[in-house]
């Protein structure tokens, strides 16, 4: 693929309200904790195989892919308001993302705004990660 591509990732409540069962995970905000690797970690992932993303704080994001493999992404450092926002952005002009990229939290309230830019970090397979 070439040319620079723009992408918009947001997980949040209205991706809770339209999941079966939306209240289920609510209850237990920290069952994503519960998840184990499942395999030597990767540095990149293809774009168009991720399927859905969930922050779970300031460093770990959850990665769905198609086929229903789970890679848990933890920043080396925290991401400020990340965990809060529950959203981001990243560029790349590749058809991966990986280690190396860098992704920015992405404001809501008030109409999108951009905020702090962090580093991503390897992509570790996990199994038990709940939606």
């Amino acid at each position: 693929m070439t040319g620079k591509q723009n992408h918009w990732v947001a997980a949040g409540l209205a991706a809770m309200l339209a999941l079966p069962g939306g209240a289920a995970i609510a209850k237990d905000k920290d069952a994503w904790k519960a998840a184990k690797p499942a395999g030597a970690p990767i540095d990149c992932v293809q774009i168009n195989a991720i399927r859905e993303t969930r922050v779970r704080d300031d460093r770990t994001i959850d990665f769905y892919m198609n086929g229903g493999k789970v890679y848990r992404n933890v920043l080396p450092n925290s991401c400020p308001q990340l965990g809060f926002e529950k959203s981001f952005s990243y560029e790349t002009s590749l058809s991966k993302l990986c280690s190396v990229d860098i992704i920015t939290v992405l404001y809501q309230g008030g109409g999108p705004r951009r905020g702090a830019s962090c580093g991503l970090g390897s992509f570790q397979p996990v199994t038990g990660a709940p939606r």
